[in-house]
């Protein structure tokens, strides 16, 4: 199978083409080639297909093999891999996906994307569509415990769910290896969850890791983002346009309130392209 290694600010997928490739079963084919031994090495497999509702549809699947709806990182570089493999010439361009139709703007230099821009939809506050389980909705600063620890969350969907805890302690010092598996399959989150650990640097810049379900910690996660500074603004700790630092790069978030969609902008990058056996 031919494909392209390819990562956003280090989350990192391998991407097929499916106008010329077959993928016969995508969830073992994405355990194959996400383990970073035996296979290729990333958080998961993306495959671009042809989509009746948009310019391409983007199926993605997690390094267990599940089925996501939506990956932020993830659609900036299957908007890349359009542009840069001449499968289309557009700027503007539509990807259908689980979490609906996402329409992407990108920025060319020397006939190669530099960075994209996604319109990433309106965040879903209710906590029923999320979904989690909370009797009071929308869920903003509201008590869980967690392996024995209270925790104040603000949870979003931003396609996916998320779970985003501000803390004063410093994020670059917590222990996801036991923390994120503890939150992902908590009782009150019915389809597991993501969930975001988060210090307020300023007004303007937050720091963030994330622990992704299905993949364990990954260098970052752009609905998670989107979703972070959505809990932000929530909470009254940001303006409507953030810089958020991530273990691999930084990602700029805009929510327009008016509009209520909320927009991210970052880079795409291509690793490698080759092959491997099935």
């Amino acid at each position: 199978m031919r494909c392209t290694k390819m990562h956003g600010c280090g989350n990192d997928y391998v991407y097929v083409n499916c106008f010329t490739e077959t993928v016969e079963d995508p969830a073992a084919t994405a355990r194959l080639v996400s383990d970073r031994h035996f296979g290729i090495g990333s958080d998961g497999l993306i495959l671009i297909c042809p989509s009746k509702e948009a310019d391409f549809e983007m199926a993605m699947y997690n390094a267990d093999g599940s089925r996501a709806e939506m990956c932020g990182n993830g659609i900036r570089c299957v908007a890349k891999y359009v542009y840069d493999y001449g499968l289309t010439d557009k700027t503007d361009i539509s990807v259908d996906t689980l979490a609906g139709v996402k329409y992407l703007k990108l920025d060319v230099a020397d006939g190669r994307v530099r960075e994209v821009t996604v319109n990433m939809g309106a965040p879903v506050l209710a906590a029923a569509d999320i979904p989690v389980d909370f009797a009071k909705s929308p869920v903003v600063s509201q008590p869980l415990c967690v392996g024995g620890r209270d925790y104040a969350v603000t949870c979003v969907s931003m396609g996916n769910p998320h779970c985003v805890i501000f803390m004063d302690e410093d994020v670059r010092g917590l222990d996801l290896e036991k923390l994120g598996p503890q939150f992902e399959n908590h009782a009150r989150f019915p389809k597991r969850i993501n969930t975001e650990f988060v210090n307020v640097i300023d007004e303007t810049h937050l720091r963030m890791r994330v622990w992704e379900r299905g993949s364990g910690e990954t260098l970052a996660c752009g609905t998670g983002t989107c979703a972070t500074v959505v809990a932000a603004i929530l909470n009254g700790l940001t303006k409507d346009e953030v810089a958020v630092e991530l273990l691999g790069g930084s990602l700029r978030i805009r929510w327009d309130r008016a509009q209520d969609l909320v927009y991210m902008t970052g880079p795409a990058t291509v690793v490698f392209d080759g092959e491997i056996a099935l």
